[in-house]
């Protein structure tokens, strides 16, 4: 029987199949709903200007399958208890848009004109309640526009045009899909996250390709992606000419440009079945196209081989659910059904389909399989919760009413319970929000092949959009899409000029500047105060603090000679006071002599104070401790001079002034007194400090002497007592043997010249840590030179030379020498200064005799 039908369905006449396009599909009702579909793809084009009529052409079974889902939901809905109950019923009447908005204007003409039949009772010809549709979004914002006068609802299935949110200019409108700033915005996202940031666009000429493009420029934009190409193809398919030429120049595009490995497309199935047959005929670079909710189920687009070659494909798809019950209707519409009487549109297709094939029963099954196959799931899912939201709605306002008559319920009535009232399907609750949507989010689907078909529906990912969540870590694809190549750590992002932000060349970060991410806008400043970093660097180091310290070995020589010295001083002092009675040490000058090893060990410790890092305290105490305790050294130094030149001066006039003027601790206060000024006057006005030099790769921290000038004045003083000891000493160069003591004071005077002067050029030109071992060298020349000269000498004689440290070895030492230094005076300066050389107790030294 079946086969008889089929051929019976051969024989139509081709002629009545196409008038029988455009009177649509009706079924009675007490509520009507209208229906717009894309059942075909094309429109003829008109043989004249004033054809109105131009039929349409290639049948679209995913279309077909689609109003089958609305007459399957309105089925559905009438024997649901919500309408049983109420003994009323819905009506449909489906027209077909054609893919075209003149085609789907006059459908919704259609729709107002038996709107405004108010008095014709007629079932089929009652007033629409509400129209399902359109699938495009450039049909949705015509049709809406035109449906706005009369606000009679309107809830499209697939329209995602984010412009049809706007309720000022579409108040009439709802959808069961998400907006299209959604889905741009899922796209953006998941491009910023795999940092593909060199991508192609394609979409189609209208509202809905130009509004998806806006949004997704405007958001990859913010998110720094960048599009290297924008391909705007005809909507219609209508004109071969036109379509065919900017296909070629789209595909041109493409293969022009291989570093946009990743394509997004808002364009129709049709337009990507072209472009994709096209472009594998000149390239075989494989792409990641990702596929808008438009063609993103449309798995005929490509074949298992084509796929392949291709690349991948992204589809962006409407969340969906279980459609079984859809799918056990579309296997019920068998050809010998009453459903094939009533719809025009399954005819043809069955028809078409019997033309191209030997007619058999597994002919018949295929046939219903791919009419399944060919339905959109999400779009099945969303049709059925349109025709759910309209049945809940009219079920509620008719519990109140009698609505088996025409006009009982009013569109405007219907329009507020739609918006204002949630409704359920399969035991979920949906409701429109304020801008007229259902947000279920996306599905992000990976086509595959299994060799036979391509699958569409291998979910790697959900996009839901109340907190922006996408989750691609299933998406296992090593793809690089980038104008420019990644700069590394150490590099930053230099934009060409006249070019995308995307097209960049990477340059190395200066010195002290580094970046320690890939693809930075700019270079972060090092901290330079405590940070440096060299050209192309990817991190800061830390400055090296550098100061003279305790561990370096030139700093542990210096101080062991430091510590060395206190002990030797402090072994001398124990030498000299167990043989204080000594005419040796009564000779060197006595008490004196304590008060110098004590100032020699303050000068020992000074030096001491220059290892280590400095701090405020220390840069102070260094320099006055050194200072004083020199200076009581070379004061008493000079006393000790001033004596000797007293005792064997030969000129007794001088040597009566000079006896007069002789107060030993008068002298020495008075020389350390201006000192302590010195002192005073330079911690007081301009005192040392702890400081801090910056370099390159290094910060230096050193005591700034605050006053360069009085750090001058206090050496130089000590160098002008030192002079005049110096001075003094010399004098005295030629005393008896067991007084040679002013050539030690002599030598030990000029090494200490010597070596301060040695010192200013090579302070002032030394720099770094060892600037202060230079001073310590200097402090501590000095203080040996005082100590070797003054004392080593005189524990020589106390511990090795007994006999000659005793009284009557010091009187016949100087009894010679004055013999010897009267015989060469004037006989009458002999006469005159012999008894007095002989007498004079000043000859001896001090407790001697």
């Amino acid at each position: 029987m079946k086969i008889t039908l089929m051929m019976l369905l051969m024989t139509l006449n081709l002629t009545s199949l196409k008038l029988m396009k455009h009177t649509g599909v009706f079924a009675p009702g007490n509520i009507i709903i209208g229906g717009l579909f894309p059942i075909h793809t094309t429109v003829e084009q008109p043989g004249n200007f004033y054809d109105l009529q131009a039929p349409c052409n290639i049948l679209s079974p995913a279309g077909l399958a689609h109003s089958l889902a609305m007459i399957q939901a309105v089925e559905t809905a009438n024997n649901a208890p919500a309408l049983t109950h109420l003994g009323i019923t819905l009506g449909y009447h489906i027209h077909d848009t054609c893919s075209d908005v003149t085609t789907a204007l006059r459908a919704t003409k259609d729709f107002t004109d038996h709107c405004m039949s108010e008095t014709n009772t007629s079932l089929y010809f009652r007033p629409l309640k509400a129209v399902i549709g359109a699938y495009h979004s450039e049909m949705s914002i015509a049709v809406a526009r035109i449906l706005n006068l009369q606000l009679i609802p309107q809830i499209s299935y697939a329209s995602t045009a984010d412009i049809l949110s706007d309720k000022s200019r579409f108040p009439a409108f709802l959808r069961t899909v998400p907006s299209d700033v959604h889905q741009t915005s899922a796209m953006v996202q998941l491009l910023s996250e795999r940092k593909w940031t060199w991508v192609g666009f394609l979409t189609t000429d209208g509202d809905y390709g130009r509004a998806a493009l806006d949004s997704f420029i405007s958001q990859a934009t913010k998110a720094g992606i960048c599009v290297a190409f924008t391909e705007i193809l005809p909507d219609s398919l209508s004109d071969t000419r036109k379509l065919e030429a900017k296909i070629s120049q789209t595909v041109h595009a493409i293969h022009t440009d291989p570093k946009a490995r990743v394509i997004v497309s808002f364009a129709k199935p049709e337009h990507m079945k072209r472009v994709f047959s096209l472009l594998l005929e000149l390239s075989t670079d494989q792409r990641l196209w990702i596929a808008s909710d438009s063609w993103s189920m449309a798995g005929d687009v490509l074949s298992p081989e084509q796929l392949e070659r291709v690349g991948w494909v992204l589809g962006f798809s409407f969340k969906n659910k279980n459609i079984t019950n859809f799918e056990e209707y579309v296997k019920r519409l068998e050809p010998n059904s009453n459903a094939h009487s009533k719809n025009s549109f399954l005819q043809e297709f069955y028809s078409s389909f019997a033309t191209s094939v030997n007619v058999s029963e597994d002919n018949v099954s295929t046939t219903t399989e791919k009419l399944i196959a060919s339905a959109q799931v999400g779009v099945v899912f969303s049709i059925q919760m349109a025709v759910n939201a309209i049945a809940q709605a009219v079920a509620f306002i008719c519990r109140n009413i009698e609505c088996r008559a025409s006009g009982a319920v009013k569109q405007q009535e219907l329009l507020s319970v739609l918006r204002t009232r949630s409704f359920e399907l399969d035991g979920v609750s949906y409701e429109f929000n304020k801008d007229g949507d259902i947000n279920l989010g996306y599905d992000v689907s990976l086509w595959n092949s299994n060799g036979v078909k391509v699958e569409t529906l291998n979910v790697v990912s959900h996009y839901q959009p109340s907190d922006s969540s996408l989750n691609t870590t299933e998406l296992m694809l090593s793809l690089v899409s980038k104008c420019s190549n990644s700069c590394e750590p150490g590099q930053f992002k230099k934009s060409v000029e006249g070019q995308h932000t995307c097209c960049y060349e990477c340059i190395d970060c200066a010195e002290n500047q580094y970046t320690n991410n890939t693809d930075m806008d700019q270079c972060y400043s090092c901290d330079e105060d405590s940070e440096w970093a060299e050209s192309g660097s990817s991190s800061c180091n830390e400055k090296r603090v550098e100061f003279f310290s305790w561990s370096d070995p030139f700093a542990m020589v210096l101080l062991s000679l430091s510590v060395l010295g206190v002990v030797v001083v402090f072994a001398v002092a124990v030498v000299f006071w167990q043989h204080r009675g000594s005419p040796v040490v009564k000779a060197a000058g006595g008490s004196l002599c304590q008060l110098i090893l004590v100032s020699l060990t303050g000068s020992f410790a000074s030096a001491m104070l220059f290892v280590g890092k400095p701090t405020a305290l220390q840069c102070k105490v260094r320099q006055v401790l050194y200072g004083l305790s020199f200076t009581v050294c070379v004061s008493c130094i000079l006393v000790k001079s001033l004596k000797i030149l007293l005792a064997f001066h030969m000129n007794l006039l001088l040597k009566q002034l000079l006896h007069r003027l002789y107060k030993p601790y008068a002298i020495m206060s008075m020389c350390v007194a201006l000192q302590v000024v010195t002192c005073a006057c330079w911690l007081i006005l301009k005192s040392p400090k702890a400081t801090s030099s910056v370099f390159l790769r290094s910060v230096l921290e050193e005591c700034d002497e605050g006053s360069y000038a009085a750090f001058g004045v206090m050496l130089g003083y000590i160098a002008l007592l030192a002079l005049v000891c110096f001075a003094f000493a010399f004098q005295g160069r030629k005393l008896p043997h067991k007084y040679n003591e002013a050539k030690f004071i002599t030598f030990s005077m000029l090494i200490y010249l010597i070596a301060w002067i040695i010192f200013i050029p090579t302070y002032i030109n030394t720099k770094g840590k060892y600037l202060p071992a230079v001073e310590m060298i200097v402090i501590l020349i000095s203080s040996y030179a005082i100590l070797s000269c003054h004392f080593f000498p005189k524990c020589y004689v106390i511990l090795f030379r007994k006999t000659q440290n005793t009284r009557d070895a010091f009187v016949r030492s100087i009894y010679e020498y004055s013999k010897r230094t009267v015989g060469n005076l004037h006989p009458a300066q002999t006469e005159k200064n012999a008894p007095y050389a002989t007498s004079n107790p000043s000859f001896v030294p001090e407790n001697v005799t």
